[in-house]
């Protein structure tokens, strides 16, 4: 790799940086920061999927909640922390900065892990061990009040981490010249490359740790991870660009709303005056939208009714009153993807029921490998990434390949045929698992037993195809990003978000007997 800086506009205005001087910001940007910031993410997501992987396991028998209480408590954790990265995509593009953002999320999430792995060495901070279920003694409430607070702080720490890590990584390119572009392709590379290798260390080695030899070590092993992160994050801060925040779209978006409510009363004609700034004068937005036909309703927000409405310099005197046609596009963008939008709420259903209800069923099914090793549960997660890997092999390097020589070119699967084979293959993955824990429930009622004699084997093709919607399911991410120009971390956790609601509801139709 070319380790070099770009010659982006940013180095130029060093009046964009939040801290740094005009030196510091010419030599700032390119692989020369993007190797602390791989670095960073590398190992905080070695931190964070080490404790997500195996969370649900460690509530079940270190503080002896019953499995529809851990699932509850599993659930609202993820829904809160995707709600979280909603309102941290907010704060950082309005208030703080990627930069800002990302480290005082590191911090939190570094203060919720320490606090988990002191529950884990500390016995008097959780209940104590117990082997005869359903009959162990129940956390108390101040117990419990620690953990929750410990969860708090991780999804805080995920408020601010998700909607940046990637997104700072890519402020480091110019990506308006050709090398640019090139070296942020490269970036996203590296980026999804490290964070597969790290998935795949916490998912096998951290895991196993946790699972069979110690939890406390378990637990200390990603709390110095997410320090080292962090240590290496603040490190390279001298060679980062960090560009000021220039606003959110949830701003514009309620800014249109209200100026549409204020003139619902207008009539338009082929004399309506909008207000249509030049490029140069965008608030946040490098690319400009075109004017649709979409939603015309909507454009009643930039029309011109008094020419008293604009200043000296031709600008809104108040923009909650009049609104340009970008920020009309960008709100008829963001309603354009709602189909999609719903479409991700689904596939992220199926997800979720797989790393809770199916790390439960293989909890209660016999995890024996030989006479001596037992299958940690999280590491059924592996099923689902090898899958993924799988299809990506395939259809990258065969499918393409083998479509390009037919028809002389490579042919792709169109973004909605892989949408609604990801809503076909989230359903074959629910029916599948249920068939299997049927059977499941009925071999271990049989055998009058809390563990099922079936063989964890079984639940393999429901995790399989859990990573093939998971494959697709970045289809649904592209498809929103592709309708319209909207933010992936913003409408992707809401996608996450009620798909954690919808799980939750499921609960009250379950059978308590099923998971005692």
């Amino acid at each position: 790799m070319e380790n070099a800086t770009t010659n982006s506009p940013c180095e130029e205005e060093p009046k964009q940086d939040e801290h740094a001087s005009a030196p510091q910001a010419q030599e700032a940007g390119g692989w020369r920061s993007v190797y602390y910031i791989i670095g960073n993410e590398s190992f905080e997501k070695l931190a964070s999927m080490s404790l997500i992987s195996n969370l649900t396991m460690y509530l079940l028998t270190r503080y002896n909640l019953s499995a529809i209480f851990v699932v509850n408590v599993v659930q609202i954790w993820n829904g809160s922390s995707n709600v979280a990265s909603i309102i941290g995509a907010f704060i950082s593009d309005t208030y703080l900065g990627r930069f800002r953002t990302l480290l005082f999320g590191s911090i939190a999430s570094l203060l919720g892990i320490l606090i988990m792995t002191l529950t884990a060495g500390i016995h008097q901070l959780r209940p104590a061990n117990c082997t005869d279920r359903p009959h162990c003694q129940w956390p108390q409430l101040w117990q419990l009040g620690i953990l929750f607070f410990a969860l708090a702080m991780l999804s805080v720490g995920a408020g601010g981490i998700r909607p940046c890590n990637i997104a700072f990584g890519a402020d480091q390119f110019d990506t308006k010249t050709e090398k640019g572009r090139a070296q942020l392709e490269s970036f996203f590379n590296w980026w999804y490359f490290t964070f597969t290798i790290a998935l795949v260390i916490a998912l096998t080695g951290i895991v196993y740790i946790q699972t069979n030899v110690s939890w406390t070590l378990g637990f200390a092993i990603p709390t110095l991870c997410l320090a080292f992160s962090i240590a290496i994050f603040l490190i390279g801060q001298h060679t980062y660009i960090r560009k000021k925040p220039q606003g959110s779209v949830f701003s514009d978006m309620a800014k249109v709303i209200t100026a549409v409510c204020r003139k619902c009363k207008l009539k338009t004609s082929d004399r309506t005056r909008y207000y249509d700034p030049g490029p140069s004068e965008l608030d946040h937005n490098n690319v400009r939208l075109v004017r649709t036909d979409r939603f015309k309703f909507l454009e009643k927000a930039a029309i011109i009714s008094d020419p008293s409405e604009l200043n000296e310099q031709l600008k809104p005197k108040n923009v909650w009153r009049l609104c340009s046609l970008q920020q009309v596009e960008e709100l008829k963008c963001l309603l354009g993807i709602l189909p999609v939008w719903v479409t991700g709420i689904c596939c992220f259903i199926v997800m979720d029921q797989q790393n809770t209800f199916g790390v439960l069923q293989v909890i209660q099914t016999n995890r024996s490998i030989g006479k001596h090793f037992k299958v940690p549960p999280g590491w059924m997660n592996l099923v689902s990434m090898v899958a993924l890997s799988i299809w990506i092999f395939i259809y990258e390097c065969i499918y393409i390949r083998v479509t390009k020589k037919i028809n002389k070119k490579a042919t792709r699967l169109s973004m909605s045929l892989r949408i609604r084979i990801g809503i076909l293959l989230s359903i074959l993955c629910m029916l599948v698992a249920a068939i299997v824990e049927q059977k499941r429930r009925d071999s271990a009622l049989r055998a009058k037993s809390f563990t099922s004699p079936m063989s964890f084997a079984v639940l393999l093709p429901q995790f399989a195809l859990s990573g093939l919607n998971e494959a697709l399911r970045c289809c649904v991410h592209n498809g929103i990003l592709h309708h319209g120009d909207a933010r992936e971390h913003e409408d992707c956790g809401w996608c996450c978000f009620l798909s954690e609601l919808v799980n939750c509801k499921l609960l009250r139709i379950i059978d308590c007997e099923h998971y005692p």
